[in-house]
This record gives structure tokens, sequence and C-alpha cells, in this order.
């Protein structure tokens, strides 16, 4: 197949009419990585839970487990680059006196990925001057563990890794007066981001707690996609 072939086989693929695609750009390797439509996060769900199946409820021994303090989720994290942060014990609402045996201890599991967009495939021009829409989706879990359970930061980078072009935060706020264990959706579209755009930076804040046992908060469904759609203006 020849280079126009190819070329003609992506923006058929893709709905790509109007967009920048010279012929300088490899398209048979643009068109087998697919950079169009698909997640660029690597490892999605490291817990192993799908959204569209409910977070398990939890299952309480009879005694408490004996061992060491825990602050991280079992998983195969890899592709992730991971952090712990230990909180120190809140005691503000605990009043003058009082003898409390046992408080929980937070702690913040971090978790980020840095997407390469020329390695997955995309080129300058279409990032460029089209400037796709970027969409960024994540699940968490209502674990009841507290107040503040999850943090979404994601940045566009420049090529140097280090210039941000743009940037998303989400600190939601759980209502813990009512009962309730789903997973709850946090999403973005970035656009018209401007030019330069050549590194996705994700990461995510979610809390867990240690009171006698491990009460952690899940996530599922992580995702960054690039759609085949120009930035409106």
């Amino acid at each position: 197949m020849s280079a126009a072939e190819w070329k003609q086989k992506c923006e058929a693929e893709w709905g790509l009419q109007g967009a920048p695609m010279p012929d300088a750009v490899d398209w048979k390797s643009v068109y087998e990585a697919k950079p169009l439509g698909r997640n660029l996060l690597k490892n999605p769900a490291p817990i192993g839970f799908s959204k569209d199946t409910p977070p398990p409820e939890r299952e309480y021994p009879d005694a408490p487990p004996h061992g060491p303090p825990r602050f991280q989720p079992e998983g195969d994290f890899a592709g992730w680059t991971t952090n712990t942060e230990v909180l120190p014990y809140d005691t503000s609402g605990i009043p003058e006196g009082v003898v409390v045996c046992a408080l929980p201890q937070y702690s913040w599991f971090t978790l980020e990925q840095v997407v390469d967009l020329k390695a997955e495939g995309l080129w300058d021009e279409l990032l460029d001057k089209f400037q796709p829409e970027i969409v960024i989706q994540d699940w968490y879990e209502e674990s009841q563990v507290h107040d503040y359970i999850y943090q979404l930061h994601v940045k566009l980078l420049a090529a140097d890794k280090t210039t941000v072009i743009s940037e998303h935060t989400a600190k939601p706020t759980e209502n813990l007066s009512v009962y309730s264990h789903n997973w709850k959706e946090v999403s973005h579209v970035f656009s018209s981001y401007g030019p330069g755009v050549r590194f996705v930076h994700f990461q995510h804040r979610l809390k867990n707690s240690f009171l006698n046992d491990f009460f952690p908060t899940r996530f599922t469904g992580s995702s960054v996609i690039v759609k085949p759609l120009k930035s409106s203006s």
C-alpha cells in the first residue's frame, strides 16, 4: 500500500477532514498506532475492578486482624508511579480532657502517569493547529472514609515536560450524611488549549484509612482519550 493510500486510510478511519495531514508523516505507523479514540493510559484499572460492577461491600471480620498498619491497597500498579503520604492524626474534634482509645490514621495514595502523545502516534500539526479534544475520565469509590477522599490533577505539558499549557484540578467533597456506595465519575474535556502540547500528566490521589483494619478508597477506569474532534473556538 502506498503512502498516499495509508494517509487516505487514516482520514477515513477517523474522519479527519480539515485536519492538517502533511505527506512527511509516516501514515502507516500512525494507522497501526491508532492514537485517536483509544485510552492512552496504561493499566487503567490496577486494583482489578470495573465501573460496570458496583464496588464490593466490605466484610467485617469477627476479630480485628493483627499486623502492622497498611496505607496502600493491593494491586498491580505496573505503568504507574506511586507514592504514599501518611497524614498525622486529626485530633481537632476531640474535646479537651476526653480520652480516645484509637483514632483512624489517614493516608493519601498517589498514582501518576505521563502520556507521550507523539510516541502514541499523534503528529505536530494535528496537536498544534487542529488541537483535538483530549478527554479525561476517572471513577472512584464512595468509600465513606472521609469528607475528602479523591483528587485529580491533569496537566497538558510542552515538549520540555515542564511548561504547563493547560491544566484541570478536581477536589470533590463527599456527603457522609447519606450512605451511598457506588463509583463516582470525574471527567473533563480539554479543548482550544493552544499549540505546543506534547505530553499529558495524569495524577490522582485517593484517601485511605487505618483503624484496626485497612479501609481503602478504590478507583477504576482511568482514561486519557484524544478524540478526532476539532476544538471549538
